[in-house]
């Protein structure tokens, strides 16, 4: 009826952390495999990395649809999510994730 999608009224008409909450359940319903590449590519970007979000995504979608969301990833970040974990971690935590991520794509 009024030609917006929830999300576009959703961050029109609220603010703050409700707001944020509902802006995030809208998109994991919507495509949550994107939802969870945008949380992975945002744990990863910028100096440092939050490394408790990205080992928690990694894991805990590793058996459930990390195939999926390494698709997504690729197509929104015209990278692989191997590359971008190889671009922005180390040591044996890195080894750790790209076992847990797989293939390159």
């Amino acid at each position: 009826m009024t030609n917006y999608d929830v999300e576009h009224t959703i961050k029109k008409e609220m603010s703050g952390d409700v707001r944020d909450a509902f802006v995030a359940i809208v998109q994991s319903v919507k495509n949550k495999p994107l939802f969870f590449a945008d949380k992975l590519y945002k744990s990863m970007k910028g100096a440092g990395t939050d490394e408790k979000t990205l080992t928690r995504i990694m894991i805990s979608r590793s058996e459930i649809d990390l195939l999926n969301i390494r698709r997504e990833f690729i197509e929104k970040y015209d990278m692989s999510l191997h590359q971008a974990i190889e671009g922005d971690t180390s040591g044996d935590f890195l080894k750790a994730l790209l076992a847990v991520c797989g293939g390159e794509d």
